[in-house]
């Protein structure tokens, strides 16, 4: 790099991911900085990080003032322009034949126009001083082309083809124009892009595709040719030799993996996607409570893997804790944070009342069929059945959706473990859960605030987050909150600590609504069985179900006394 201490440069597009990147390279080589861009608090945020720059606050749409804008800017450095780098640009993307000719003109209009009148504008005070370098932000498409992009690759395009004519131009004047081309490179532009792969890993209908197969399962013969029946059934014995689970072929059980290999397979592997992230928290809680590590795939069935998937009947997060269960196992629910969203916590739970099902039952089968019902309805298959404790046989006495519960556990456990004989393609999520770690947090932040400081999304804080339902992180007097960042932000975090609380403090003073009231949701209460009263009556006076009321008291059946006293967790919070 050239010796830029003291060089008089224009930063426009300052406030975005390659522009913060820019201009935190050019001050550290000692470049006098003017940062330039839409937004004047994020010009605040980069002046508190960079003190010797100077900001000005302007839109390049705005073709018949950058000239005006040039001129001030110059003022600001001192009266002299070493150089420009046009970084300013938008998208504005969708199919060409769904592009409007205002979404076209848009583009058009603010990348590639408004960067040939800066560099215009420029030329002239660099003309004056026999020297000046303009420097080009375009991008790897404008080379490519890419989908849904053909107004920004035509900007782009455009931008490369007109500096290499200003350079041709302005070469013998000692100005040298030049364009950098980036690849694909994450930053709140693109964060449009993300939002797609987050609706592609997040989207509510693989959550309701998998309660729905497990509701409505119909175990009839399946042809898939790619998968013999010998095949199944040598596979099928090998899990079973290494597991707790009674993995044994029957045609139901094949019928119920061939369709979901038939059928299912983009949601199979936006699932083992998200594996990567989650699988080690569960196996590290399931390994502490010396429990089968085949239980994760526990958490596919129940919720896709999607922490804040939410069941018709109220159920939350990835192992699916209806309210009253999650009080009992000491999961907080408030106004602004709900803890059987958070992967570590609610696998903790899970782990705990997996374990209270398995002392009860003493079979893992139907340890997981009660975590489904309950353990009074398995209880009761047990007796219909007429004693028989395998899941097998007691399954045509089971409630219609627990009778589809295990063969789509076994299944999942299936496609898991045989995921690339069957070629299931890797989609990689994009943290694994060993690329991150929590920090504490001393003071209220939200995501926002992060994100400005550590140049890491919003929707990443979201994802690696699920817990905070307002996207807030409180600070509560004895109650400790915990942020969770990519492993390469931890540093910078603590390093910004104190001024990102500052940055949200002042944000949340300047709100035009204040803050919710932080209130914990802890309704437990004490009822006294009065004359005429039942279960089914309790249940429907609180809002919940009987197999709750029942867990919570460990009831062995439905027979009540006056005068008994039974603890509730209503859902009317």
């Amino acid at each position: 790099m050239s010796d830029l201490k003291s060089k008089n440069i224009i930063v426009t597009g300052a406030s975005g991911g390659i522009g913060n990147s820019i201009i935190e390279k050019l001050n550290q080589a000692g470049a006098n900085i003017l940062a330039s861009g839409t937004k004047i608090e994020k010009l605040d945020v980069l002046k508190s990080k960079f003190e010797n720059i100077k900001i000005l606050k302007f839109d390049i749409s705005q073709s018949d003032k950058i000239e005006e804008f040039i001129e001030n800017a110059t003022k600001e450095l001192g009266g002299n322009l070493d150089c420009i780098i046009n970084n300013a640009g938008v998208t504005q993307d969708n199919l060409a034949i769904r592009m409007s000719l205002e979404e076209w003109k848009k583009v058009i209009d603010i990348n590639l126009t408004s960067t040939f009148l800066m560099s215009k504008s420029a030329i002239k005070k660099m003309l004056k001083n026999k020297s000046g370098r303009i420097v080009n932000i375009t991008s790897v498409v404008g080379h490519t082309g890419n989908l849904g992009q053909a107004n920004y690759t035509a900007s782009k395009a455009g931008i490369i083809a007109m500096s290499k004519s200003l350079a041709i131009e302005y070469a013998k004047k000692n100005i040298n124009i030049n364009c950098i081309s980036p690849g694909f490179i994450k930053t709140a532009m693109t964060d449009k892009i993300d939002e797609k792969l987050i609706d592609w890993l997040y989207d509510a209908s693989s959550f309701d595709s998998i309660h729905n197969s497990v509701r409505n399962q119909e175990l009839k013969h399946v042809d898939f040719y790619s998968l013999p029946t010998d095949t199944l059934k040598s596979r099928l014995a090998y899990l079973d030799s290494k597991s707790p689970f009674n993995i044994e072929y029957n045609p139901g059980l094949e019928s119920v993996i061939k369709s979901y290999l038939k059928k299912r397979r983009p949601l199979i592997e936006k699932m083992i996607a998200l594996s990567a992230l989650y699988f080690p928290m569960f196996e590290a809680h399931l390994d502490k409570y010396n429990m089968p590590l085949e239980i994760k795939y526990l958490a596919v069935v129940e919720s896709a893997l999607r922490p804040k998937a939410k069941s018709r009947v109220g159920a939350t997060g990835l192992w699916q804790f209806m309210y009253g269960t999650g009080k009992m196992y000491d999961l907080r629910i408030s106004s602004y944070v709900d803890e059987r969203s958070d992967p570590l916590k609610s696998s903790e739970a899970a782990c705990k009342y997996l374990s209270k099902l398995y002392e009860i039952f003493g079979d893992w089968d139907l340890a997981l069929a009660a975590y489904n019902s309950g353990p009074g309805n398995v209880t009761k298959a047990i007796r219909r059945s007429g004693g028989y404790k395998n899941y097998w046989n007691i399954r045509p006495f089971l409630p219609r959706e627990t009778a589809g519960y295990l063969p789509s556990f076994l299944a999942t456990m299936y496609y898991f473990e045989y995921a690339e004989l069957h070629g299931f393609s890797k989609n990689k999520t994009k943290y694994r859960f060993y690329e991150t770690d929590t920090v504490k947090v001393k003071s209220m932040i939200g995501f926002n605030h992060i994100s400005e400081f550590l140049n890491v999304s919003e929707n990443d804080l979201k994802r690696l987050n699920p817990s905070y339902k307002l996207e807030i992180i409180p600070s509560i007097k004895d109650r400790d909150y915990y942020v969770r960042l990519p492993l390469k932000s931890i540093g910078k975090f603590i390093d910004n600590e104190q001024n990102i609380y500052q940055f949200a403090n002042k944000s949340f003073n300047n709100r035009e609504k204040p803050l919710p009231k932080y209130y914990e949701m802890d309704s437990r209460v004490r009822y006294s069985v009065r004359n005429g009263d039942y279960l089914g009556k309790i249940a429907n006076k609180f809002g919940v179900r009987v197999s709750e009321i029942k867990r919570w008291n460990g009831l062995k059946s439905d027979n009540l006394k006056i005068g008994q006293r039974l603890i509730i967790y209503p859902r009317s919070i």
